[in-house]
């Protein structure tokens, strides 16, 4: 009979079968980091110091940014520590933090991102009712019922991997602690396991793109009725940008968490994984800021102040 025994430590396979680019990796790795924290880090400071951009719109995208820079520091200084020491262990109590506080952050930006999509959909749909509704306190309301399911759902399934027997095994084929691969590792009965998934999946996958979807259907529909070629041009405007973030974020952790267990492949998803954790969060500073005017201007009226004051 297998020894259920947990392990100390856990040994974090990741880039093995890479040994000669782990220093070309690193750099890549450490550039993509810098410009997500520097992208993100801006956003935020615009959104705060700009009385333009003191609106329910920016408040959210700053919030978005701040969870970007959290789960992007939860497995990235840990991924570059192991390529530039060469040595993998993790201890198991580390494992299960890094568990909780990933789990935290994405299920928190899942939905933030549906209540980004809330908020234009009123802004668009409902302009007379939007400052009624969308104030101060409820735009808070929003993000903190958005960080306290991502709070929920990674003590759910933090607490439910971490009670599982490991029979000594402690290695682990991905580049951090996540749910798919410890659950491979286990030789215990996952049965729950994959139930909490798929309920997880349901409120916080498939129920959020439901929501932005329907209300990007009204927004569209909105939209096609607005006579001015201007006005449609300026509406659909507000939402491009948002639409991008969602089809990266939710495509990429759709595909890694949201389907059966068997057809997962940790080799195969390895790439994906390193899309929407680490090159998913670069990109949204840009894909915010290239086509947005307002956040144009206000960096250029920072700027000018930092030159003249």
């Amino acid at each position: 009979m297998e020894n259920q025994t947990t392990p100390i430590e856990f040994m974090i396979l990741g880039f093995h079968n890479i040994q000669g680019l782990h220093f070309l990796l690193s750099w890549v790795i450490s550039i993509i980091y810098i410009f997500t924290i520097l992208g993100n880090t801006l956003i935020i400071f615009l959104s705060l110091v700009e009385p333009c951009l003191q609106t329910p719109m920016y408040f959210f995208l700053g919030n978005l940014s701040l969870l970007d820079i959290c789960q992007t520091t939860t497995t990235v200084p840990q991924m570059q520590a192991h390529l530039v020491s060469g040595r993998s262990s993790i201890s198991y109590a580390r494992c299960a933090t890094q568990l909780y506080f990933f789990l935290f952050f994405v299920g928190a930006e899942c939905m933030l991102l549906a209540t980004m999509a809330y908020d234009r959909y009123m802004a668009i749909c409902k302009p007379l009712h939007y400052t009624l509704f969308m104030n101060s306190k409820f735009c808070v309301l929003l993000v903190s019922v958005s960080c306290l399911s991502g709070a929920l759902n990674a003590a759910l399934h933090t607490f439910l991997t971490i009670h599982l027997p490991f029979c000594e095994a402690n290695r682990i084929n991905y580049f951090y602690c996540d749910i798919s691969p410890l659950l491979a590792l286990s030789c215990g009965d996952i049965s729950l396991n994959v139930i909490m998934i798929l309920v997880s999946s349901i409120f916080l996958g498939w129920s959020p793109t439901l929501c932005i979807g329907r209300s990007y259907g009204y927004i569209v529909s909105r939209i096609l009725k607005i006579h001015s070629p201007e006005g449609r041009s300026k509406a659909f405007s507000t939402c491009v940008s948002h639409l991008t973030a969602v089809l990266l974020y939710y495509g990429s952790s759709i595909f890694t968490y949201v389907r059966p267990l068997s057809s997962y492949s940790l080799d195969n998803d390895k790439l994906i994984s390193l899309l929407y954790n680490i090159v998913t969060h670069m990109l949204n500073p840009l894909i915010y800021t290239l086509r947005n005017k307002d956040v144009k201007r206000a960096r250029r009226k920072v700027l000018v102040k930092k030159m003249f004051f």
